[in-house]
C-alpha cells in the first residue's frame, strides 16, 4: 500500500516535473457476459444496515489475494547506502565511491534481488480478468492469485498503467469465475456506506466498513486521478482491493493511505470506479493505455494572475512553457496563453484542464479557446501520443543555475532587484532557444517586491505581462504600463533551471 501525505497546494501537470498533460484513449468494452452469466448484485437495505454480512458473503468470492515474486537490479553500493552516509565529506571518500561504482558498471550482468509481496485484487469477468494496483505487480516475475476457496492459481500480467496505478491480470487456468462489476462513484454522496475487502498484512479475506468521507482528493499521485477518501480501514496489503457500495458494485480501487505510522489512521484513498473501468478496458484491449500529448507545462490561473491580465474571472489554466517540437508548439500555443475551454468544455484550473484533455484521443484535432494579449481566440491543435517519459530531457529546477550574486548590474531600486542580460551560454544551460529574451536576477534587496514574490539570485525573468524581457528598459516600460492601467499586480514568467512558471509582483506595497 502506497503512503502519501497531502500537500497544501496540488502540484499540477508538469509545472514542477510533468512537462506535459496527456489524454486518455477510451477503449470500447472488450468482453461481455456470456448468455446467462450475471455479475454479483444485491438489493441494498434502506438506512443504516444492521449487518454487512449478506453483502460480504455475496461479493467475497470475487476478491482475491495477489502474491508476487519480483526482481530488481541492485548493487552493493545501493545496498550499503545508509552505511556509507556517515562517511560523507571525508577526504577521498567520493573518489572511493566513484571507483566502486565504475567497477559495478563494468560487470557484464547486474546483480538482482528477489522479493515477495502481497496485495489484493478482484475479478471483473467470468473468464478470469483481475484488477489490482500497478505498484502491487511492479517488476513481477511470478504472479499468483489466491481465491476464497483456497485455490492458488498462476496469473499473467495483461498490462499496467503507472499514471493511474492500475494493472490487469488474467488467471491462466480456464474456468468460470465469480466476478463483480464497476459502479459509478458519482452516484455516491459523502456519508454513504462503503465496504472494503482485501488482504491487509497478508490476512486474506478481511472486510472493513465505513463511509465515503470525501471525494475529488488530489494526493499528488498523478494528474489523472481525483481520489475517493474513505474511512473504512485499509492497510498495507489492501492495495488493489475493491471498495463496494451497498449494492455490491465496486465504487473504488484501494490504492493509498495517509498515515504517519504506516498503519491505518482512518484515512484511505481509492481510485474512482469510472476511471478504473475506462483504464482496465483499454489495458484489456491493447495491453496499455495510449495517452495523447499536448506538450505544455500549465499552472492554475490565480486571482492575482487574472488581475495582472485585467481579467475579472480567474477560471482557466496558464501555459507556463511549451516543449520544443511538441503538438502544442506545432498547433500555435504559446507561453502565457490562458486556456479557457477545450472543445467547448470549460476548464477552471490546471487540474480540470488536465482531466478534460485526458478525455481526448491521441492524433485527433481539438479546439482550444484561449486568451492571448487580452483577446480571446480559438486554436486547433492535433494532440500526439504521449512519450514514455516526456520529461527525460528536462534538468531539475535550481534557484541559482551557476549565477553568483552580483550588485554591479542594472538596479531597479523601487522593486529591490538588480538585473544583467542573459548570455548565450546561460541560454544553452537553461534549455532556451538562441535569441530568447531574458534578464538574470543578480541581486535581490531585503524586503523588496522581488523578495516578497520569492524570487532569488540566478532566476531569469523571461517576460513581464506578456512582453519579452529584452532589456531592463523594456521591463520598466511594462511595469509603467501596468501602473498606468491602474493594476497593482504584474505577471512575470520565471525560468528556474529548465522549468518555467508564472509569478506575480505586488506593486501595491511599494506605492
Amino acid at each position: 500500500m502506497k503512503k502519501f501525505g497531502i500537500s497544501r497546494q496540488a502540484l499540477v501537470a508538469a509545472v514542477f516535473g510533468a512537462a506535459a498533460i496527456g489524454t486518455l484513449t477510451l477503449a470500447p468494452k472488450v468482453f461481455s457476459p456470456e448468455a446467462g452469466a450475471q455479475p454479483i448484485a444485491i438489493e441494498a437495505p434502506t438506512g443504516a444496515p444492521l449487518s454487512f454480512a449478506d453483502l460480504i458473503e455475496r461479493v467475497e468470492p470475487a476478491v482475491v489475494s495477489v502474491n508476487v515474486v519480483s526482481e530488481r537490479e541492485v548493487g552493493k553500493l545501493a545496498d550499503m547506502e545508509q552505511f556509507f552516509e556517515q562517511f560523507r565529506g571525508m577526504p577521498g571518500f567520493d573518489e572511493f565511491l566513484q571507483d566502486r561504482q565504475r567497477k559495478e558498471d563494468e560487470r557484464d550482468e547486474p546483480e538482482t534481488q528477489e522479493s515477495r509481496s502481497l496485495g489484493s485484487g478482484f475479478l471483473i469477468s467470468k473468464d478470469g480478468y483481475v484488477v489490482t494496483n500497478n505498484h502491487v505487480v511492479e517488476n513481477a516475475v511470478e504472479i499468483e492469485v489466491t481465491l476464497k476457496d483456497g485455490r492458488e492459481l498462476e496469473a499473467e500480467l495483461v498490462g499496467t498503467d503507472a499514471q493511474t496505478d492500475l494493472a490487469v491480470l488474467r488467471i491462466k487456468e480456464k474456468g468460470t469465475y465469480p466476478y463483480v462489476r464497476f459502479g459509478n462513484s458519482h452516484d455516491m454522496r459523502k456519508g454513504d456506506w462503503v465496504v472494503a475487502l482485501g488482504n491487509p498484512f497478508g490476512l486474506g479475506g478481511t472486510a472493513t466498513a465505513g463511509i465515503l468521507s470525501a471525494d475529488g482528493r488530489n494526493i499528488g499521485a498523478g494528474p489523472y486521478t481525483d481520489f475517493l477518501q474513505i474511512d473504512a480501514s485499509i492497510n498495507r496489503g489492501n492495495s488493489g482491493g475493491p471498495t463496494f457500495d451497498l449494492n455490491g458494485n465496486v465504487v473504488g480501487v484501494n490504492t493509498a493511505i495517509f498515515s504517519p505510522t504506516g498503519g491505518s489512521v482512518g484515512i484511505g484513498f481509492a481510485i474512482p470506479a469510472e476511471l478504473a473501468d475506462e483504464v482496465t478496458q483499454a489495458i484489456i484491449k491493447d495491453g496499455r493505455v495510449s495517452r495523447g500529448w499536448l506538450g505544455v507545462a500549465i499552472q492554475d490561473l490565480t486571482p492575482d494572475m487574472a488581475e495582472a491580465q485585467g481579467m475579472k474571472e480567474d477560471d482557466g489554466a496558464i501555459i507556463a512553457d511549451v516543449t520544443s517540437g511538441s503538438p502544442a508548439e506545432k498547433g500555435g500555443l504559446e507561453r502565457g496563453d490562458i486556456i479557457l475551454s477545450v472543445n467547448g468544455t470549460n476548464v477552471t484550473d490546471a487540474t480540470t484542464t488536465t482531466r478534460v484533455v485526458g478525455k481526448l484521443i491521441a492524433n485527433t484535432a481539438n479546439k482550444f479557446e484561449i486568451i492571448r494579449g487580452g483577446k480571446r481566440k480559438t486554436i486547433e491543435v492535433t494532440v500526439g501520443e504521449r512519450p514514455d517519459d516526456p520529461n527525460a530531457a528536462i534538468v531539475p529546477a535550481s534557484s541559482s543555475p551557476g549565477v553568483k550574486a552580483d550588485p554591479n548590474g542594472t538596479e531597479i531600486d523601487e522593486l529591490g532587484v538588480t538585473f544583467k542580460p542573459m548570455d548565450d551560454a546561460l541560454r544553452t544551460k537553461l534549455g532556451l532557444r538562441a535569441g530568447d529574451a531574458g534578464l538574470v536576477v543578480t541581486d535581490v534587496a531585503r524586503k523588496g517586491v522581488f523578495e516578497d514574490a520569492g524570487l532569488q539570485t540566478g532566476m531569469v525573468i523571461l517576460d513581464v505581462n506578456g512582453q519579452p524581457a529584452t532589456s531592463v528598459d523594456a521591463f520598466e516600460k511594462a511595469i509603467a504600463a501596468a501602473k498606468k492601467a491602474g493594476r497593482t499586480k504584474v505577471l512575470i514568467a520565471v525560468r528556474i533551471g529548465q522549468i518555467t512558471n508564472y509569478r506575480t509582483l505586488d506593486l501595491s506595497t511599494k506605492e
